[in-house]
């Protein structure tokens, strides 16, 4: 997202001037305190759930929590008896005050003075957070956390009569592999028992109106993905499950429009079409009510 990569821009470049600046120490402090005399500043980025994480760690001298309350102290931000009834962590996380710094005199490395707060701020605005984790004579890591753009979402891919579909991982409860003979019938709708809840099911190929081949015979068992959605849950019956990556969101486009049950399209790495399922659609085209489904398994 380029709105993103411009609007995070400075404030990673601040915390990399800062780990230069404020964490790695002298090459002879460094050599004295058994490190190399260069010091690493790691900076790096990773899926984490439905967030990307960005990692700026260094092995320099880390925070130490004593010298922020005796700096917000001195700074007016907090009494002293304010300052010791801080935990460490609290102490360190002083550092995204207005105006705070540890630093004697403005550097050119570390941002000419302009203190993490502004940082903080700017990660903010672009619904993210960032946060410290520091060890003294260890090191020092700043992570932000941004929300994934809307167009990427993690799922769970599975085939069906040829076509893989893909089913957002958010909604999924489990998967499961179930004995046709398992499966019961109420008012028209089959239904599976488990662990006492009744789970009604919906066979996608009739969602989506696919013809099997004339002859096929009926498999002994049927694999099932039980989605959520507010609470209220069903399964779906595929023919096999593939397994779950990341998958960009393709609108189908005005000329296809909206179908019941098909959120979007993505492009596999192989270069084939998947089908996107709106769960929710799903969900709520089941019309058999909880409670009168409750009196199966009881």
């Amino acid at each position: 997202d380029r709105s993103v990569i411009e609007e995070i821009g400075d404030p990673l470049m601040h915390l990399l001037r800062n780990a230069v600046d404020h964490g790695i120490e002298p090459p002879e402090v460094r050599v004295a305190a058994g490190k190399p005399a260069a010091g690493t500043v790691i900076l790096e980025a990773f899926h984490e759930e439905n967030h990307i994480i960005i990692s700026v760690r260094d092995d320099g001298r880390g925070v130490d929590p004593e010298k922020i309350r005796a700096s917000a102290v001195r700074k007016g931000i907090l009494s002293e008896e304010a300052a010791r009834r801080l935990s460490d962590p609290e102490a360190i996380n002083l550092i995204w005050s207005p105006g705070f710094s540890t630093a004697d005199k403005v550097s050119d490395v570390s941002g000419r003075g302009v203190g993490l707060d502004v940082v903080q701020k700017n990660i903010e605005r672009i619904n993210g957070s960032v946060e410290i984790r520091s060890t003294v004579g260890q090191g020092t890591e700043f992570r932000v956390k941004l929300p994934l753009t809307l167009a990427i979402i993690r799922a769970l891919q599975v085939e069906l009569l040829g076509t893989i579909y893909c089913i957002p991982l958010g909604s999924v409860v489990e998967t499961d592999r179930i004995p046709v003979s398992e499966i019961q019938t109420v008012r028209q709708r089959e239904v599976v028992v488990k662990r006492g809840e009744v789970i009604p099911l919906l066979r996608l190929a009739e969602v989506f109106e696919l013809q099997r081949p004339e002859g096929a015979e009926e498999p002994d068992e049927i694999f099932v993905v039980i989605v959520a959605v507010m609470g209220r849950q069903i399964g779906l019956v595929v023919d096999s499950l593939i397994g779950e990556g990341d998958v960009v969101i393709k609108p189908l486009g005005r000329f296809i429009g909206e179908i019941p049950g098909i959120s979007g399209a993505t492009i596999m790495g192989d270069g084939d079409v998947a089908i996107i399922l709106d769960v929710s659609s799903l969900v709520n085209s089941v019309q058999d009510e909880a409670g009168r489904l409750e009196m199966v398994a009881h």
